[in-house]
């Protein structure tokens, strides 16, 4: 296994698990919560195949890497990006977050200038904005957000297995993906610690990326499903298309938030048309 170091604010060493598969233009993949860098193997596959360099990388607190107590913030975790483009020495990136994975996109570019990346591509993503707000009507009430660390504090399998059902758009006469599917991401979840998936839900749910939005100064590709129960797209892929609007912006029809899997052929075609442009 490959592991990359980085270290938290009080200055304790990190080590983070990543994959790096294929030669070709370098494709850095950031999983989504609560789920770990498995959850792009239908990528990670079309992309090798198709010429591209994939990297993939566990978050902090999920999968194979550490897992402190500490550092689930946005600021934290864009320097655990960098520590990565770094190691690797990647030049002409192309730089794709899943849901929480697209604040790290947007806080790399804000705090690190994008170093390193050519191209963004946002999918399901909660940038700019999910908590609603008197400014933000259309996000995610407190409430919400509430009844997500009640859940996880109480019977944390239980809520996240109900949270998958969600995530795939699950219904008694949908069945968009298998039971397997939905226990294999529920074992995923569960490699985090409680509170490496406390941390990081409170940083997508509070974390205000509006004014950062502009310092994405490279072609951007956005990608979002207009049946997104988990990360709403009026408050999220419309405002961030409206932020950013030079951007491709993608709506997928009647697809729900874990469109990497319910999509998975349509959004691998699109992300090879983006990334050969």
């Amino acid at each position: 296994m490959k592991f990359v170091k980085t270290t938290s604010a009080n200055g304790e060493e990190i080590n983070l698990h990543y994959q790096d598969l294929g030669t070709g233009t370098p494709v850095i993949l950031i999983h989504g919560w609560p789920l770990d860098h498995q959850m792009w193997d239908y990528q990670s596959t079309a992309l090798t195949d198709a010429g591209f360099r994939v990297i993939s990388y566990d978050r902090r607190g999920f999968g194979k890497s550490d897992k402190p107590l500490t550092g689930y913030d946005y600021d934290t975790l864009a320097d655990d990006l960098k520590a990565l483009v770094d190691e690797l020495g990647l030049e002409n990136a192309v730089l794709a977050g899943f849901s929480m994975g697209g604040g790290e996109v947007v806080r790399y570019f804000s705090k690190h200038g994008g170093k390193g990346i050519s191209k963004a591509i946002l999918i399901s993503s909660i940038a700019p904005f999910m908590l609603q707000t008197p400014d933000n009507p259309d996000g995610v009430p407190q409430e919400k957000i509430d009844e997500i660390t009640a859940g996880l504090i109480d019977d944390r399998p239980g809520f996240l297995g109900t949270f998958s059902k969600q995530f795939y758009g699950q219904g008694l006469l949908n069945k968009p993906v298998s039971s397997e599917r939905l226990a294999t991401d529920l074992n995923i979840a569960m490699q985090a610690t409680l509170k490496s998936t406390l941390g990081s839900a409170a940083a997508f749910s509070s974390t205000d990326l509006r004014a950062e939005m502009s310092s994405i100064q490279v072609p951007t590709l956005i990608i979002h499903g207009d049946e997104d129960q988990t990360v709403p797209i009026k408050a999220t892929g419309e405002q961030a298309a409206r932020l950013l609007p030079h951007a491709e912006y993608l709506v997928y029809e009647g697809e729900p938030h874990g469109l990497f899997i319910t999509a998975k052929d349509r959004l691998n075609a699109d992300l090879i048309d983006f990334i050969r442009k």
